[in-house]
């Protein structure tokens, strides 16, 4: 059996890798990835895999037409913050795919924000007609429900990735403290910059070494270049292009500041103390499920609201620092677990009859 995997992927994006990256570890060993990629030469050798170009549509129909299933990956997918293109293209690959007769199926996909009538229109149609859907929070569960479209909610699928070590990691002084920072709008230069003072007063007070890790380099690399030469204190910028050493890297790190949701995921599947960033509900829906302590950056924020002083922030981190309690083993294997649900519900599709 052959299966079209389609996702935000070979994009440079650590979190969209680390959901491929699992995707691959559970599919069924009889079935045979092929991965629409933006670098498609890269994921073939990163994964061992077949890649084709995902903005090529010839290729992608004979990808389509030679396979007998598509799965959309997981991950933000079916959203339109960001722009009204995204539903387009992926809701259209999904309904090409249906209108092919492959099985399809949504996988571990967390839905919204939808604010478009033409996004709600294409999501509903595209998720009706799968053989089958699940996702990976309360929010998008409740997409499904009001489109009544039946589905399983499990814990996002990279809970249960691999994870592998990070040479070097040990040689740096402990304790150590991740930092992963994306830019948006509302992390504008004044939050920053109280941010970058929070965090050298931060490392002044508990002596630690800051790990700055820029899950999309392209885009976060430029946060980390600037705060780095503004602390106190030791510090190291990781740009891991394999996920499993992504995740891996937490399990060397006492405790982590993110924004980027799989940051928060990864470091909480590795027994750190966490503490939320959110400029997205699917952040703010993590920090609901695992009562994680966090700032909202939207200013329409009526809880978690950000604070007014740099000296405010550093406070609040230096109390879960102090006093914060990461996840118990019982907690992350419970996660573990429920998020090869996700896997479970792969092999049935692929396994059985078309619905």
């Amino acid at each position: 059996m052959r299966a079209v995997l389609c996702g935000y992927y070979g994009l440079g994006n650590g979190g969209d890798e680390a959901l491929l990256a699992t995707l691959l570890q559970m599919l069924p060993p009889a079935v045979t990835p092929v991965v629409l990629s933006g670098n498609p030469a890269e994921t073939a050798e990163r994964y061992g895999v077949e890649a084709v170009p995902r903005k090529a549509p010839g290729a992608i129909i004979r990808a389509l037409r030679g396979a007998d299933a598509f799965i959309w990956g997981g991950g933000s997918l079916l959203q339109d913050a960001t722009s009204l293109q995204n539903p387009i293209y992926y809701a259209g690959l999904m309904i090409l795919a249906q209108g092919l007769g492959l099985k399809t199926m949504a996988w571990g996909q967390g839905i919204g924000p939808l604010s478009h009538p033409l996004s709600q229109g294409l999501g509903r149609y595209a998720l009706g007609h799968c053989d089958a859907v699940s996702v990976r929070d309360h929010g998008s569960a409740a997409w499904l429900a009001r489109w009544h479209v039946p589905g399983l909610q499990a814990p996002d699928p990279v809970w249960a990735l691999d994870a592998s070590p990070v040479e070097g990691l040990w040689d740096l002084p402990a304790p150590r403290v991740a930092v992963a920072l994306r830019p948006h709008p509302w992390l504008t230069e004044a939050r920053l910059d109280q941010i970058t003072q929070a965090l050298a007063a931060f490392q002044a007070a508990t002596r630690t070494c800051l790990l700055l890790v820029p899950f999309q380099p392209v885009k976060d690399l430029p946060l980390a270049e600037y705060i780095q030469p503004r602390l106190p204190g030791p510090s190291h910028i990781y740009t891991l292009s394999d996920p499993r050493q992504l995740k891996g890297l937490f399990r060397g790190v006492e405790m982590t500041l993110g924004m980027r949701l799989h940051a928060l995921i990864m470091a909480a599947a590795e027994g750190c103390r966490c503490f939320g960033l959110s400029y997205d509900p699917k952040v703010s829906h993590l920090m609901t499920d695992l009562d994680l302590p966090g700032f909202d950056l939207s200013p329409q924020a009526t809880d978690h609201r950000w604070p007014d002083t740099p000296e405010a922030i550093t406070k609040a981190w230096l109390e879960v620092y102090a006093n914060g309690d990461p996840l118990s083993p019982e907690q992350i294997k419970s996660r573990i677990d429920r998020a090869g649900m996700h896997q479970d519900l792969l092999q049935e599709v692929l396994n059985g009859p078309r619905r």
